[in-house]
């Protein structure tokens, strides 16, 4: 007799040992593989009634795709080296945007997921299958997204590479385990453990920008503009746990369609938004960002000798 296990692909004769890594590899596709193709989720989106979460895709494929324009416009006379990275991580921001969205729109980062024992979505039903729809391709986008935002904040702030590089870090850790809190399937308490330590990471990096990137604003000239940045930022990250908590992944008090356009209206105001207020400013405000020629250079002052 043969088993079958699924995910993995080939079948597999009693007795034959498996290796570890394709071990992980079918737990892994036991999660995000379900009864539902990739076409059968994009039928659901697009053709199942769900015009509220459809749109909630697509409006940021087009914003995203707007902004990406409009910073290619905004920084086509840009000379200043300090300048150039602030706008090329801005414009970043709306790349990595765009290509996640997608994904989600074509159904590729969509999954349905059955539920723990104990979570108030248990038993719920998606097209016909056990569990509710997840979308775990938006945290792909925080994942890489959120990066290219602290990089253009620490870099409007004046501050150094070594704390813009830790705040790096802890996004990303942030991230992944958030999408480890969407994905645990074996247990409640484990789901929310997920989040308490994806939470701990967001509160360090609040605090970066609240008081270190705050204070280095002030000395550099750029706290006016850092305040407003710093405002939309924070205030918009914050309501992404809380969407989580009353999302469908948390207390289910909120329906997936209403789950992400919550998200998405914070995606446009701690993105798009950010984005052309930093943006207009670097224009209007040269001096004040400017960072000079020696700017990024490991030896200030010197200059290449030519072949």
């Amino acid at each position: 007799m043969d088993y079958h296990l699924y995910g993995l692909g080939p079948t597999y004769p009693v007795g034959m040992s498996l290796t570890a890594s394709a071990l992980a590899f079918a737990g892994d596709s036991i999660v995000l593989e379900n009864g539902l193709t990739q076409a059968e989720l994009f039928e659901h989106v697009f053709g199942g009634g769900n015009d509220l979460l459809a749109w909630s895709f697509v409006v940021n494929i087009a914003l995203a795709g707007f902004t990406i324009l409009g910073i290619a416009y905004l920084g086509r006379n840009l000379t200043d080296p300090r300048a150039k990275i602030i706008a090329i991580s801005l414009m970043l921001i709306s790349v990595v945007s765009i290509s996640s969205y997608s994904g989600l729109t074509s159904g590729l980062t969509l999954s349905v997921i059955e539920m723990p024992a104990g979570h108030p979505a248990e038993g719920m039903t998606t097209a016909g299958e056990d569990g509710v729809l997840t979308m775990w391709g938006r945290y792909l986008t925080w994942t890489f997204s959120t990066p290219f935002i602290l990089i253009a904040l620490g870099m409007v702030a004046g501050s150094n590479w070594t704390k813009i590089l830790t705040t790096v870090a802890f996004t990303i850790a942030m991230c992944v385990t958030g999408l480890a809190a969407a994905l645990t399937t074996s247990s409640l308490l484990m789901r929310w453990w997920w989040f308490v330590i994806s939470s701990i990471f967001f509160l360090v990096i609040v605090y970066v920008i609240l008081v270190d990137w705050t204070a280095e604003a002030e000395a550099t000239g750029t706290g006016d503009l850092f305040s407003t940045l710093k405002i939309l930022t924070v205030v918009g990250w914050f309501g992404y746990p809380i969407l989580w908590a009353l999302g469908v992944e948390g207390f289910a008090v909120l329906d997936v369609a209403i789950t992400s356009w919550g998200y998405s209206i914070l995606d446009i105001i701690t993105k798009y938004i950010v984005t052309f207020v930093a943006m207009f400013y670097v224009i209007e405000e040269p001096e004040a960002i400017k960072g000079g020629d020696d700017y990024g250079s490991s030896l200030p002052g010197f200059t290449p000798a030519d072949d």
